[in-house]
């Protein structure tokens, strides 16, 4: 394959999509609902409006959030698929055997091709990848929840693919040296280096957010929220101090609501959007912070971690017989056969899977291990954020005149901005949805009164 060639199959995959994400939109905005149409779940059946539910919409409303969450539906399950497709294609085509036979034309160096074999894949999945992210920012902009301008929205984009390159590429690397170097439980050093990885995430995460978005002091212009959040922090223990505390500048992008807690140890914080904060009443951002805090308090960090890093342990094994069986199979065809260093018949998987193509493999069947056990992950995940929940209205009991209220007001206020659907299709909740739905968590608000009779909480007694 010559680079005219490589160069012209990526042009036409993506062009490929994009035509696809262009008839998406199309048939998106010819069809999408009025404020006069009948109420209709995300897979757009028409269901009767339960009249107990907590969390409803305007006719107007409902209509926009049914149309877009039908979108957001087309983005998750097409946009995970996509991303399998893309890799089995430019392996069945040969196209990553060929951009890592240019690179070793490069230089001789392992880690110098090595580098360049791994920016080239970074770069050209972002290509790939960018129908679909585009999608994503033009119905936000068209349902008025984006507002940020497209040149400050592809300047993201280059600054998140400069970090994929800065931190991606050596990593990858890192971790293809590992298959050179331990043929045979390479996913078992893998496993082990990957567990530190997380806890580093978590921690530098906060200290990169300022290369997308503008931060300041909470106090600067909303010190009666400070001395609110306060009173939470105390009843919570989060030991979150006032200068931790602070406001982002999300409107220069969103309309959305949001405040949240991320970090560990020296760099963990209290985020409020500006959305947020003066928009929907201090009760409101109380109860976000309590849930937050919730997620630290009753260790969900920790207790992920362990899930996933035992599920991992699993995962790279399962993935790794998986990809020494697809070299087996389809090397001849995908080119690997032609990469290998040894002629030697013991050492065909291994050695095959130590080459960047192999690597690609590895990547594939991680991919594609990784699609099938998503619901997994979220369900596990759903109930996480059902425990913060009850953690957030409890935490505010005593602090706020009516917990209850202010928690199903926050659920309004939010599903409003972000227009989400208060019937989702049970199937993609069941398999994409990362956290409970609103209708879900207005409900639960609804019938949780453990004060009404003189009773308590499930994690405060008073």
């Amino acid at each position: 394959m010559t680079f005219g060639r490589f160069a012209r199959t990526v042009v036409c995959m993506v062009a490929m999509m994009t035509l696809i994400v262009g008839v998406a939109v199309a048939a998106q905005t010819s069809t999408a609902p009025t404020a006069q149409s009948a109420p209709a779940t995300s897979s757009g059946l028409s269901t009767p409006a339960n009249s107990q539910d907590a969390y409803t919409l305007p006719p107007d409303t409902l209509a926009k959030a049914i149309a877009i969450g039908r979108i957001r539906n087309f983005e998750n399950l097409a946009g995970s698929v996509w991303g399998i497709l893309f890799l089995w294609i430019l392996l069945a085509t040969r196209g990553w055997s060929w951009i890592e036979r240019w690179a070793k034309r490069i230089s001789n160096r392992q880690w110098v091709n090595g580098l360049v074999f791994f920016a080239i894949y970074l770069v050209v999945s972002a290509m790939a990848s960018f129908p679909f992210v585009w999608l994503v920012q033009h119905n936000e902009h068209a349902y008025g929840i984006s507002v940020q301008t497209w040149g400050s929205w592809m300047g993201d984009q280059g600054k998140a693919l400069a970090l994929r390159l800065l931190f991606g590429v050596p990593l990858l690397l890192l971790f293809n040296w590992f298959v050179r170097r331990w043929p045979r439980r390479y996913w078992f050093v893998s496993w082990l280096v990957t567990l530190p990885i997380l806890v580093i995430v978590i921690f530098v995460s906060p200290l990169l957010s300022p290369i997308f978005d503008k931060f300041e002091p909470l106090q600067k212009n909303h010190p009666a929220l400070v001395s609110e959040l306060e009173k939470v922090v105390a009843r919570t223990g989060t030991n979150i101090p006032p200068d931790r505390m602070f406001l982002m500048k999300a409107s220069l992008k969103t309309n959305g609501l949001n405040a949240y807690v991320n970090g560990i140890g020296a760099t963990k914080r209290i985020v409020v959007w500006d959305t947020t904060a003066g928009r929907v009443p201090n009760d409101e951002v109380l109860f976000i912070f309590g849930h937050e805090s919730g997620h630290y308090v009753l260790n969900h960090v920790q207790k992920y971690l362990v899930i996933y890093s035992v599920g991992l342990f699993f995962v790279y094994w399962v993935c790794a017989v998986f990809a020494a069986w697809m070299v087996k199979r389809f090397g001849a065809s995908w080119g690997l056969n032609e990469l290998q260093s040894t002629d030697d018949e013991s050492s065909v998987r291994p050695t095959a899977l130590a080459s960047r193509t192999g690597f690609v493999v590895l990547l594939f069947a991680i991919a594609i291990v990784s699609f099938l056990l998503e619901p997994v992950g979220n369900s596990i995940g759903r109930h996480y954020e059902h425990q913060a929940d009850v953690y957030g209205q409890e935490a505010i009991h005593g602090i706020v005149p009516d917990p209850q209220k202010t928690t199903l007001a926050v659920w309004e206020d939010d599903g409003k901005a972000w227009l989400e659907d208060p019937h989702p299709n049970p199937l993609i909740e069941f398999w994409v949805y990362s956290h409970p739905s609103i209708e879900k968590r207005a409900n639960s608000a609804a019938h949780y009164d453990p004060w009404k009779n003189g009773g308590h909480g499930e994690f405060f007694k008073n």
